[in-house]
């Protein structure tokens, strides 16, 4: 009996990256998606991707996805209560662990971990410690195709918005960018991999600078 998994899914590379990774483990068996999103906007905090395209991202990958929505602004002290409720809920649902696509900083694990402790269930990095160039060549030879929703003006230029992440624009960014955007350079929506019974159709919308960022917003295509 594989233990019932809950992933974080963000829209993003990594979060997708984290399902392949799982669901080719004899050990873990991911049941469920859960997502953070702004009350206000209807949106995923930070990767600012609307609703509907995460509902069909999770069609995609056949899963079902919890919406955990917090008010704007939030507070700490109300995003770790909404996050308690979510987790006993889990709890409830017999979900062993929850896992997340970071990376390698320290803190923002070391935060997961002190908010889950005494929860019952145990946070699980599938990708921790992997070097980001070599991860991200890896996703994008399997086949992952994404987008960048979002991204810091203060370290990459804001035309890099809405652009497709590939190799090349990669090597077309300014030196000491983490290749996986890790340290919140920027920000992606996956719509096509091998988590995915069929690619999404998208199309990018209007950009816009927000709270010190900017935004290119992802539409379905229409037909």
């Amino acid at each position: 009996m594989r233990n019932k998994t809950w992933l974080s899914w963000s829209s993003g590379k990594d979060s997708a990256w984290a399902l392949h990774v799982l669901r080719q483990s004899a050990e873990y068996e991911v049941a469920g998606l859960f997502t953070t999103i702004n009350s206000a906007f209807e949106r995923v905090a930070m990767h600012a991707v609307r609703v509907e395209l995460l509902r069909k991202q999770a069609q995609a990958v056949g899963l079902p996805l919890y919406l955990i929505e917090i008010p704007y602004p939030c507070s700490d002290e109300q995003y770790a209560a909404v996050m308690e409720d979510f987790m006993a809920r889990a709890r409830d649902e017999g979900v062993q662990f929850m896992a997340f696509g970071d990376l390698y900083l320290e803190d923002v694990r070391r935060y997961r971990e002190e908010r889950m402790q005494g929860s019952g269930i145990t946070p699980l990095f599938p990708l921790w410690g992997r070097p980001t160039r070599a991860l991200l060549e890896e996703m994008l030879a399997g086949g992952v195709r994404t987008c960048l929703t979002c991204v810091d003006p203060k370290v990459l230029p804001a035309e890099f918005a809405g652009r497709e992440l590939t190799t090349e624009l990669l090597a077309s960014m300014p030196s000491g960018i983490d290749p996986c955007g890790e340290n919140g350079e920027f920000h992606t929506f996956v719509f096509a991999g091998p988590m995915f019974s069929a690619p999404l159709d998208i199309e990018m919308g209007e950009v816009v600078e927000r709270d010190g960022f900017v935004f290119a917003d992802c539409l379905p295509r229409n037909t």
